[in-house]
Order: structure tokens, then C-alpha cells, then sequence
């Protein structure tokens, strides 16, 4: 079978207008995607080059096939199930940072070249002072980047039309801010002119954004039929789901030369990213800590598969739309259209989310993710939110156990043993509460200041109500409590 490549695509030549710092599977299936198809729909004359920016590894599977490769979304779609098949072409080249490093240097005088997207996990983003100008590359991501900016500065004399757009998206708050400040602190201790500082903040623009898809990767067990239906064989196949959104705060308009959203992409551009992101976390995220432990007590396995299932799919529902939309800021319309998309994603045949693999550290998970909206129902509705009050009782019974080994609490669920993980603190305490009521734990567990930023036994009727629910659980089972607590 031939192997995909430019021969079979007939890719398009295009000015080089975006470094990418990054060839891993999310970016080729988000950031390449948009931008492939901005091109198609020619509102985007620009084509990227990846910069594979750590040691190991190597980009062979990259030149073998020209930097082509296929993505596959599949999921739902307006409640449809749908596959969406797309080869990318945006990628011109791909260049190795360490051992092409005058190719890769060369790209800071490239006249065309106007964005520098990255992603280099949520540990690239930080400042290593053992970093050196004299480094053929620094090895942090920032001290990469503030020579590389240096050295465009230095070729074009500071001229203030060839500064850059800078677009993380490494998944930390703030994460364009955050990147900013590790350049000026190298250029502090590079002890580089304070000409270049202001041409920064001059010419360039450092964004802070929030992105959402999931990206399944590599269809390993699948990809021989996928070549089959395809007719040609792609190493570099990615797969994710439909879903996107792709939310740009950034100080400077770019919006008129980074126009994705005119060739359809689900891209927003503000100068306050923070209302998306909460209503990512407290809807997206929030629903999933709110009712998964409940699911798998349950009987669930699956995220899906908890979807399938009328009871708790309500569950998950009632405290999204009657609880949690209610305590946030954006349009109800906006809210409402986001958390259908949500619900889609939940129903996603093509992926298997694990329960338990969204289990991992749910008490921090769940003071980030829902006590905002259990929070913000109390103070707005006088009275406690039934649904998000029961998933805490729902947390106590799924973390309850005695056994402690190698750092993980062994629970049990009718018989089968399942691993609970979480930090140690936490596991501990369970372990230590193990045979107390239902009233002395619930009011040991709300009191942890630590756990929750606050005491929330000091919650009127809370201690009193998350008591009576994990009561209910314990004498008659998750599924009979659910259905005599919310009929």
C-alpha cells in the first residue's frame, strides 16, 4: 500500500506564516486542522513549520510522508454520530531544534513568518536560569523562544512590522502571561539591550488561551481497516472528536490576520478569557466530577455508557441545567448551547472514557469544579443544591476503605476491588474513617479546611443533608438511593 504523501495530496505551496513548537497529536489535530482548513477556504495563505523541541525522538515518520497525515474526527454531531475525514496539508516542514539547529535558527529571519504556536505539556512553560544565550538551543521552551526572538530582533533591526503573534497552549491559567514573564526574565539575566523588552511589548503579542478537544491519537487497534477504506498507509493517522473551541484573550486585535473564525473554526477572540473558562470547567468538567463516582458505584463503567443509563443520565443533567448553568455569567443561550455540545461529547461512541480514570485526585477535583456552583447556588437560591450536595455524599462512599497499599486506597464495589488515587493526605484520612458513621465523617470531611479551601460544615443544613445521603447509600445501594432521593 503506498505510503500518504504529497504525490497523493498535491499540497499547495504557501508562505511559511506560523512556527509551531510541538508535532504531538493534539496540535495536528486542532491548531493544523483550523489552519488547513482556513487555507482551503482562503481566508489563510500560510503553511506551518513544526519544531520538534526536546532531545529525543525523531521526525522520520514527518519527511517520509512530506508532513501529511490524515485526521479522522469521530463522534456526534447535532446527535448524530458522524466521521469526518480530512487530510492535512497546512504542514510544510519539520525540523529537529538540536540537531538542525541553523535550519531551525534560520526561521527567526523568515519575513512571512508571523505566529509561533506551542505546546510543550504544562511543565514547558517555565523559567530555567541555568539556560545560556550562548546554547544552541536553550533547553527550556521560554529560553528557546526569547532567542529565537532575539535573533529576529537583531536581523530586522527592531523594525516594528516583524515582531510576532505568540499562541501557548499549554494547558496552565494565564499560560501567554505566564510565558511572557519567563522571556523578560531571561532577557534580564541575558543582560539583553532594553530595546528588545520594548520592542516585545511592542511588536509582539503574547495571548493567553483556552482550548478544548479531546484528541484520541494513533487508532492503533483499528488503523489497518482505517488504511483499508483510506487506499493509502499513514503512520502519522490522528484521530480526536468533532468538538472544538479555541478561546484567544489577547491585549492586540489580531482577528483581522488570524481569521479562522471565517472560515468556520470555533475560534473566540476577547480580552477576558476567564468567563469560557470557567464555563468549561464548571459545565464540562463539573459535570464529570459531579456524577462519575455515583455512576461507577452504580454499576457504570463508562462515561457513555453512564449516558445510556436513564437514571444517572438525568442525574448528570438536573445538576448541569438547574444548578450549575444558573451561577454562571455568560448568556443563557451561550451556556445552553455549550452544555448540549457537552452532552454530545458524553455520548461519544468512538471514545471509551474510564470512570475511574476521571476518578483520579476527586477531592481537588471536585473544590475546583463544583464547589464554585455550589458555592454560587447557595448565595443566589437561599438553599442547597440537591444534586451537587449528593455528589459529595456519593465521593465518601466511593473513597470509603481501610485498605492502604503503595499509596493507593483499594475500594470495593459489589465485590470487585477498584483503586481510589489521590494525594496522600487525602487517602489517609478515608483510611482513618474507616467505621465511622455516616454523621462523624461527613463532618470530619467538611470541616478539612485543607480539602476545600474553607470549612463547609459551617454550611447551614449541609453536614445535616450529605449525612442522611451517604446513610441512604450505605443502607440500600447507589442506584435505589439516586432513585429515592431525586423521584
Amino acid at each position: 500500500m503506498e505510503l500518504l504523501s504529497k504525490k497523493i495530496t498535491k499540497a499547495k505551496e504557501r508562505p511559511i506564516r506560523v512556527l509551531q513548537f510541538g508535532e504531538g497529536n493534539f496540535l495536528r489535530g486542532f491548531v493544523d486542522y483550523m489552519i488547513d482548513v482556513a487555507n482551503e477556504k482562503g481566508v489563510f495563505d500560510g503553511n506551518i513549520v513544526v519544531v520538534k523541541p526536546i532531545t529525543f525522538g525523531n521526525l522520520k515518520m514527518f519527511h517520509d510522508q512530506d508532513c501529511q497525515y490524515t485526521l479522522q474526527l469521530r463522534g456526534r454531531v447535532d446527535g448524530e454520530p458522524q466521521v469526518i475525514t480530512r487530510v492535512i496539508t497546512s504542514i510544510a516542514d519539520a525540523v529537529d531544534a538540536y540537531e538542525e539547529y541553523e535550519k531551525y535558527r534560520s526561521y527567526s529571519e523568515l519575513d512571512t513568518l508571523r505566529f509561533i504556536v506551542s505546546n510543550t505539556t504544562e511543565a514547558g512553560i517555565v523559567f530555567d536560569e541555568t539556560d545560556k544565550l550562548s546554547d544552541n538551543p536553550p533547553k527550556s521552551y521560554p529560553g528557546k523562544l526569547t532567542k529565537f526572538l532575539f535573533e529576529r530582533y537583531t536581523f530586522f533591526k527592531g523594525a516594528l512590522d516583524k515582531g510576532l503573534v505568540i499562541l501557548p497552549v499549554e494547558l496552565i491559567d494565564d499560560n501567554g502571561i505566564e510565558l511572557e514573564k519567563c522571556v523578560k526574565k531571561f532577557a534580564t539575566l541575558w543582560e539583553l539591550p532594553e530595546e528588545f523588552v520594548k520592542w516585545l511589548d511592542e511588536a509582539c503579542a503574547f495571548t493567553s488561551t483556552l482550548v478544548d478537544r479531546i484528541i484520541t491519537g494513533y487508532p492503533r487497534d483499528e488503523v489497518e481497516k482505517i488504511w483499508s477504506e483510506l487506499g493509502y498507509q499513514d503512520n502519522l493517522l490522528n484521530t480526536g472528536e468533532p468538538f472544538a473551541l479555541w478561546v484567544i484573550e489577547s491585549s492586540k486585535d489580531i482577528s483581522k490576520e488570524f481569521p479562522l473564525p471565517a472560515a468556520g473554526m470555533p475560534v473566540v477572540f476577547t480580552d477576558n478569557q476567564k468567563p469560557y473558562k470557567q464555563r468549561k470547567v464548571r459545565i464540562l468538567n463539573g459535570a464529570h466530577t459531579s456524577f462519575v463516582l455515583a455512576s461507577y458505584l452504580a454499576g457504570n463503567d463508562f462515561v457513555a455508557e453512564s449516558m445510556n443509563d436513564e437514571l444517572i443520565s438525568k442525574f448528570m443533567l438536573d445538576t448541569i441545567y438547574e444548578e450549575v448553568i444558573p451561577t454562571l455569567s455568560l448568556p443563557k443561550e451561550d451556556l445552553e448551547a455549550f452544555a448540549s455540545a457537552v452532552i454530545d461529547r458524553f455520548n461519544n461512541p468512538f471514545i471509551k472514557h474510564s470512570l475511574l480514570a476521571i476518578s483520579l485526585n476527586s477531592v481537588s477535583k471536585w473544590r475546583a469544579r463544583c464547589l464554585p456552583s455550589f458555592l454560587g447556588y447557595v448565595e443566589k437560591e437561599h438553599k442547597l443544591p440537591k444534586h451537587l450536595t449528593f455528589s459529595i455524599a456519593s465521593l465518601l462512599a466511593f473513597y470509603d476503605s481501610a485498605t492502604l497499599e503503595q499509596g493507593i486506597l483499594i475500594g470495593s464495589r459489589n465485590g470487585e476491588s477498584y483503586e481510589i488515587k489521590d494525594d496522600k493526605d487525602v487517602l489517609e484520612f478515608f483510611r482513618d474513617h474507616t467505621g465511622s458513621s455516616a454523621e462523624d465523617l461527613t463532618k470530619a470531611y467538611l470541616a478539612m479546611e485543607t480539602f476545600h479551601g474553607m470549612n463547609l460544615s459551617e454550611i447551614e443544613g449541609l453536614c445535616e443533608q450529605v449525612s442522611k445521603d451517604l446513610t441512604m447509600i450505605r443502607e440500600h445501594g447507589m442506584r435505589t438511593a439516586i432513585e429515592r432521593t431525586f423521584s
